[in-house]
């Protein structure tokens, strides 16, 4: 069960943080956009920062699952 709360740690930590990096982009682009920059500039940013921010949600949902995991054993013991 150590390894289970290994990667529910490491999982839980990553997602966190690479939505937390998905929204700073995500801004990014916002503010290029309301600085008049070409379109595509700031389609591209937003675009990936959305991206990043489901990544890391996905990422999150798997930490999820772990400790889900974790959980029903401690129940079964």
């Amino acid at each position: 069960m150590d390894t289970l709360k290994r990667k529910w740690l490491k999982y839980a930590v990553l997602g966190i943080l690479v939505m937390g990096f998905g929204f700073s982009v995500l801004g990014e682009g916002m503010i290029a956009k309301a600085l008049g920059k070409p379109i595509l500039n700031w389609f591209l940013i937003g675009t990936a920062g959305l991206s990043l921010i489901f990544a890391g949600l996905s990422v999150f949902g798997q930490a999820v699952v772990y400790k889900t995991m974790i959980d029903q054993k401690k129940k079964d013991l």
